[in-house]
């Protein structure tokens, strides 16, 4: 049997759910690593200055790495331009508005809420955030031209169509 046809998408050339796991698991590693080593750099820099310029610090310096790191290896795109450096900053903002909201709303409903649950609506917030930062860098920021995931085809799709020999 001979498959005709290819179909390329945003991922890289990758057709199909694999291709959106696939991404989706480097979009996990490369935040997630990101992530971490901010962590770390945060507790290394408040010691030597305030949190909260510390925080911002780390913030700008992170999403400018984060967003290489998914241009280059999540989405396939090369080097990221400005132009998807400021929508991947905006989309983080929204990220860090949702999750600042989830944990204020927490503290307005349940003013007593230990740290294990702050941490649980947080850590929560952060998922939800990062699945729409995930989408929104998909399919509007790393997307190249003509390359938009396209919806399921039918199963008799010219780009399935199998040919027997």
């Amino acid at each position: 049997m001979k498959t005709t046809g290819k179909s390329n998408n945003a991922a890289g050339g990758r057709a199909g759910k694999s291709g959106s796991i696939a991404a989706f698991a480097r979009f996990v590693v490369f935040g997630g690593g990101t992530g971490i080593a901010s962590s770390g750099a945060l507790v290394v820099l408040s010691g030597t200055m305030p949190i909260a310029v510390a925080n911002a610090f780390v913030t700008v310096v992170s999403t400018v790495a984060a967003t290489e790191l998914h241009s280059r290896f999540t989405f396939g795109g090369g080097r990221a331009g400005l132009r998807a450096h400021g929508q991947s900053a905006l989309s983080a903002l929204v990220a860090y508005l949702f999750t600042t909201a989830a944990v204020l709303g927490l503290h307005a409903a349940a003013p007593g809420a230990g740290v294990l649950v702050e941490q649980g609506v947080y850590l929560g917030a952060s998922g939800l955030a990062g699945i729409g930062r995930f989408v929104v860098l998909r399919l509007f920021v790393f997307t190249r031209p003509g390359a938009r995931p396209r919806p399921v085809a039918p199963a008799l799709a010219r780009t399935h169509l199998v040919a027997a020999a």
